[in-house]
């Protein structure tokens, strides 16, 4: 499964509003990679923009990530403790923006092709297979998912 999680900046003389939210993913992302039992498999962080920086991650299953995000010992509990003390204040309105987006697709209803690159994106994640063994076409390589799940 996956999930985009990001944040835009909206008046970029906020910083001290900003660039907590920034550090914070940093710190939840080292936290994962250092706990790897909560499931994270791999994360890119990238730029939309000057002003949009989101994080595409990778995730085992979705049990994993709903228990992250609701565990009270996790760094996540933290920062929207803050999070939402600072918005009923009004102090976060119209500084800095936050979203996400959580895909869960069934195995076999995706696929990912690399070509002359290491391991990157949902092949970090899920492992790689040469195309060759796979199919020269999406619908053949698309059916060997299928083939291999069934």
């Amino acid at each position: 499964m996956a999930l985009l999680i990001g944040m835009r900046v909206n008046r970029f003389w906020a910083v001290h509003h900003w660039m907590p939210v920034f550090y914070a993913m940093l710190r939840m992302l080292s936290e994962l990679k250092r706990q790897r039992g909560r499931g994270l498999l791999s994360h890119i962080l990238l730029t939309a923009s000057a002003r949009t920086y989101h994080v595409v991650q990778h995730w085992e299953s979705k049990e994993q990530l709903y228990g992250y995000a609701s565990a009270p010992d996790g760094f996540l509990h933290t920062v929207w403790g803050i999070a939402n003390r600072k918005q009923r204040a009004g102090k976060l309105r119209g500084h800095v923006g936050l979203w996400h987006e959580t895909y869960i697709v069934p195995e076999g209803s995706y696929e990912s092709v690399y070509f002359d690159m290491p391991p990157f994106g949902l092949a970090a994640a899920a492992g790689a297979l040469p195309l060759e063994r796979r199919g020269r076409t999406a619908v053949a390589r698309l059916a060997h998912r299928s083939a291999a799940k069934g």
